[in-house]
């Protein structure tokens, strides 16, 4: 059911577009645009289940011109479940991008570790295409990118996993006056082994309180076929917290 949630709630923003035009980006071709966007998030429960958890992420997005484009970003999530540690997550990747009217292209390179899924380390390196069907100077779109990459999974159980991907990204985001949905989902196949996929989805609403903070409302979702023993393969997170943003 978490993946029917997260296509409803991707549809969702999706009907409330219905965009008809494409605004490019307006910058002059010797200007650069920083944008910083940093979110704490957490949840805590006691009684039948006692858990703790706190997740942040950090965006910093560099544009120059008229066609290129460096977002690099991090997150970290650290959970407690009855006392014992359960959730130890840091993802850390960059995907720099040409674009020129709809078309993008882009490249990935990420590093990640996982207590949840018990991985030490995985590297990631690829490229590949993308199409924005709608995008605007106030930060709404609607676009899609399918890259091929190489990554190098190692486990905790001591094996290690080498293998390329297909990974299919689908992004929204829809804002209106103090409200604004984003949505990110990811499915990356195996190309040798279709039955080894990775799906996962983050889904964010935020509302602002002023131009730069906002109180963020986050369910975020993933599945990974492989992982190892006495891990699992589902781990569901719905968090409430604050952001921050500058634009420069």
């Amino acid at each position: 059911m978490p993946k029917f949630v997260s296509f409803c709630l991707l549809l969702l923003p999706c009907l409330l577009l219905a965009p008809r035009t494409y605004a490019q980006n307006q910058q002059q071709p010797d200007t650069t645009l920083i944008v910083y966007n940093g979110q704490l998030t957490g949840a805590y429960s006691r009684g039948g289940v006692n858990r703790a958890l706190l997740s942040t992420t950090q965006a910093v997005t560099f544009t120059r011109g008229k066609h290129y484009g460096l977002p690099l970003n991090g997150s970290f999530i650290y959970g407690k479940q009855d006392g014992f540690l359960k959730e130890r997550e840091l993802l850390l990747n960059t995907t720099p991008y040409y674009y020129k009217g709809r078309f993008r292209a882009y490249a990935i390179g990420g590093f990640e570790r996982s207590n949840l899924r018990g991985i030490t380390d995985r590297v990631q390196l690829g490229a590949g295409p993308g199409w924005a069907f709608y995008s605007d100077t106030l930060g709404r779109e609607v676009s899609v990118s399918n890259l091929i990459i190489r990554e190098r999974t190692n486990f905790l159980d001591g094996t290690t996993q080498l293998t390329a991907r297909n990974s299919v990204r689908l992004k929204v985001a829809y804002s209106i006056k103090i409200l604004t949905l984003s949505a990110v989902t990811f499915y990356q196949p195996s190309l040798a082994d279709f039955n080894n996929y990775r799906f996962s989805n983050l889904t964010t609403l935020a509302l602002k309180l002023t131009k730069a903070l906002a109180v963020n409302f986050s369910y975020n979702y993933t599945h990974e076929s492989q992982y190892s023993e006495g891990k699992v393969p589902d781990n569901t997170n719905v968090t409430l917290g604050v952001s921050y943003s500058t634009r420069r």
